[in-house]
């Protein structure tokens, strides 16, 4: 139990990628970590690409980011829909500024964007939103997985391992 008393974040929003949310979170409380699913209390569930429904913990509202080890942005469209709402970037900012893990995959780059704090650092991402990332001052390369102090990126569902392992080396630290 590797992350026993750590305590992480996975925001949902509608249209998540169910790999890039389910994953993280059971692969997380594999590692003894406690998981809070965080939605924007836009709706009681969210459902995913695929249809799977996912009943939210609380909302950004709820909560502190003072509170939490980490946080896990997974893709799909739910990125777009959860930087819509100004209490879930801030969440994301509040993490990153307090030096805790933020963790991104897929789409999820476009919540670092809206967070403005990927200027001067590297990541990665779906190539789809390349543009987006360096248009915020990030350096984008094509790598599975992007390591840049507690700031840690990937690109597809297929880099979930390495980006879970890169989440837990992070978390333990």
């Amino acid at each position: 139990m590797e992350l026993r008393g750590k305590k992480v974040i996975i925001l949902v929003e509608q249209m998540y990628n169910d790999l890039e949310f389910w994953y993280p979170y059971y692969r997380l409380k594999e590692a003894g970590a406690e998981v809070v699913v965080v939605g924007s209390g836009s709706a009681e569930e969210y459902t995913g690409k695929s249809g799977i429904p996912c009943r939210p913990d609380t909302s950004t509202r709820q909560i502190s980011a003072a509170d939490f080890d980490g946080i896990v942005i997974p893709g799909g469209y739910a990125p777009d829909h959860m930087r819509r709402h100004p209490s879930m970037v801030k969440l994301v900012k509040d993490l990153f500024e307090a030096g805790k893990v933020v963790a991104a995959i897929c789409h999820a780059g476009w919540m670092l964007a809206s967070a403005e704090i990927v200027s001067g650092r590297t990541v990665t991402s779906f190539f789809a939103i390349k543009d987006d990332l360096v248009h915020a001052g990030a350096n984008w390369v094509d790598e599975e997985v992007v390591v840049d102090g507690k700031l840690i990126t990937s690109r597809k569902p297929e880099d979930l391992p390495a980006f879970m392992r890169a989440i837990i080396t992070e978390l333990r630290s």
